[in-house]
């Protein structure tokens, strides 16, 4: 009996032999969304000790248990904030940028980079509109103020935690400031 090899099967094997990697996209800088969330104005880099009981506070409103990193917060010279935080989407990092005003008010969130290969319609702009004006004391939770976007189910609950705990950051250590 002489074997002689599929062709398909030999493609077969040597795409499932290819490790799937999943290519950042960079969708703005950091400056972009200061320039984006806050046109014309300055803004000075604000970092912040981020004590355990804060993070358990942050915790506790959102569910996000990576810990949140208090060096890259920016101030401007009204009381307004810019907040750079990163959440898990399904397996990778989502790095958000979440302006607030001085009475903690969102007023834009801008996804600065998006690794995950499906779910980025977080980053259009219509979804990220339903968090303007929304502050600590509103619930800010999928599905009952934050509408989902199907095929981006854990994207949206997640960027939407995120989003949730950076204003409780800010009522818990910013507002004071």
């Amino acid at each position: 009996m002489n074997w002689k090899p599929n062709p398909f099967a030999i493609a077969g094997l040597a795409m499932m032999s290819i490790p799937i990697i999943a290519q950042a996209k960079i969708y703005t800088s950091v400056e972009q969304a200061q320039k984006i969330l806050f046109p014309n104005k300055q803004l000075s880099k604000s970092p912040i000790l981020i004590t355990d009981d804060l993070q358990e506070r942050m915790r506790q409103a959102s569910s996000i248990r990576h810990p949140f990193q208090g060096d890259r917060i920016w101030k401007t010279a009204d009381g307004s904030w810019l907040i750079v935080d990163e959440v898990v989407g399904k397996h990778e990092m989502i790095t958000y940028a979440v302006g607030i005003n001085s009475k903690g008010s969102i007023l834009g969130v801008e996804i600065l980079e998006y690794v995950e290969s499906y779910g980025y319609e977080v980053a259009e702009a219509q979804w990220r509109k339903q968090f303007i004006g929304k502050s600590a004391i509103d619930p800010i939770k999928l599905n009952q103020d934050i509408q989902n976007i199907g095929g981006a189910t854990l994207s949206c609950k997640h960027l939407t935690d995120g989003v949730k705990r950076v204003t409780v950051l800010f009522e818990a250590a910013l507002k004071a400031k």
